[in-house]
């Protein structure tokens, strides 16, 4: 029998474990962090924040906004979607999801996400400085006629929403969208930025992310890509199928969480998240701004996204974006790049050491044994880094390849630890380039 002290702490400590696991249970009990992929002062950005300011009061925890910014958005969807499902990190995602896979620059879909609300859909529109010389779109095309490789425009990353918007009206005048000149930013605010400095000559973004220059005075919008004029706020903006042009474009803003996150997560989050995009403060917010409000379920949200990626996905592989679609890096690039240049050392090593001669013109059988096993360390390496992560993948086999060349165990591992810790700190995170991280995240 235990003394009675002995079961009465027992009982303690079985009471404060039951009373973990229960509070643990209660969602949500932290801090939940929203990702923007774009920059700070930009649209996204702006309503990220309004949402995470009005999301703390409903649910009574700190919502914080962390600009992921990179990878013409792909660090910040892909962060969002390879996060803990546990609703702790939802991603602000914006159009770009749309496009990003179409031209292989990661693997993240919208199916890498659960849509909790859209919220926002704006068209683009073209903006130039208030002393430019061109006063309407049919004098912009004049100048693009005649001076076809001298306009330098800008709006967001190469690639992303607004560069597809400016190179779809150049398609529709009949000129190469290769001949525009796209100077690449992390977003709208960043470009206008550029565009006021002269270093643009022209900026495609929506209405409201223009809304501070155009009311001083500094830009001037030509025209809108919308069926119809962007009322209340812009009233006098004229259309692009007002003017002559059979065109237009726009984007989307719904907030995500990652597509395991369990029901009873969801359950609180989309609730709360209708709640506050039906605030009068947040439409009072949105109207203020000039930003087109509007509510989306999950539901009706998963069915916008898979319009827009199938729509966007077709005009990104058309023969008129094809220029878009070139030289871009996506998330294999890199570790294809690293498995070539084992197999360089490799052949190196195995010619130095493992096809070793013993008195005659032919290798012996234990070299090309060697040889073989090197390569099919590069084939494994290539079949299982995106499935399995490239830190995993690289650490575990390049160690295998350096104990096979006869490197002691210890050894083995601290050199393949410092191969492949340097490369993934100065790619992923220096370089912010989207290396495959595997089911565990690695």
């Amino acid at each position: 029998m235990l003394p009675r002290t002995a079961l009465g702490l027992l009982a303690g400590l079985l009471f404060l474990g039951l009373s973990g696991c229960r509070a643990e249970g209660e969602f949500p009990d932290r801090p939940i962090f929203i990702l923007c992929p774009w920059g700070a002062g930009g649209g996204t950005d702006r309503c990220s924040r309004q949402i995470a300011v009005l999301l703390e009061q409903d649910l009574g925890v700190n919502v914080n906004v962390i600009n992921a910014t990179g990878g013409q958005g792909v660090t910040g969807h892909s962060r969002g979607a390879r996060a803990r499902p546990d609703g702790y990190t939802m991603t602000m995602m914006t159009v770009e999801l749309n496009m990003l896979h179409w031209r292989g620059l990661t693997d993240v879909t919208h199916e890498s996400f659960v849509p909790l609300a859209l919220f926002n859909r704006d068209a683009a529109a073209l903006f130039v400085r208030a002393d430019a010389p061109w006063q309407t779109l049919q004098e912009l095309e004049g100048h693009i006629k005649t001076s076809p490789d001298t306009l330098k425009a800008s709006g967001t990353s190469q690639g992303g929403i607004w560069h597809l918007a400016l190179a779809g009206w150049y398609a529709a005048i009949g000129e190469d969208p290769a001949r525009l000149s796209w100077l690449s930013s992390q977003g709208a605010a960043p470009s206008m930025t550029e565009l006021l400095a002269g270093t643009v000559d022209v900026v495609a973004c929506s209405l409201p992310e223009a809304a501070v220059q155009m009311a001083a005075g500094k830009v001037r919008c030509l025209g809108v890509m919308s069926p119809e004029r962007v009322t209340p706020r812009f009233p006098d903006v004229p259309t692009f199928e007002e003017q002559g042009y059979d065109w237009s474009l726009g984007g989307w803003r719904a907030l995500g969480v990652p597509r395991d996150t369990p029901e009873e997560i969801l359950d609180v989050l989309v609730p709360a998240l209708k709640r506050v995009v039906h605030t009068a403060e947040f439409r009072e917010f949105m109207a203020r701004q000039g930003f087109d409000w509007r509510y989306e379920d999950p539901k009706t949200a998963r069915a916008t996204l898979v319009h827009a990626d199938r729509a966007l996905g077709e005009l990104i592989r058309s023969d008129a974006f094809a220029s878009i679609r070139r030289a871009r890096f996506g998330a294999m690039v890199y570790p294809s790049v690293l498995a070539l240049a084992f197999g360089g050392v490799l052949a190196a090593l195995v010619a130095k050491r493992g096809l070793k001669r013993t008195g005659s013109d032919r290798p012996t059988v234990k070299g090309w044994v060697h040889f073989a096993e090197g390569i099919g360390f590069v084939v494994l390496f290539i079949l299982l880094v995106r499935p399995v992560g490239f830190l995993l993948t690289g650490g575990v086999l390049l160690g295998l390849l350096f104990w096979r060349l006869g490197v002691s165990h210890a050894r083995a591992t601290v050199l393949a630890a410092l191969v492949v810790l340097p490369v993934y700190v100065v790619f992923h995170i220096l370089l912010r380039v989207d290396l495959p991280r595997g089911l565990l995240g690695w």
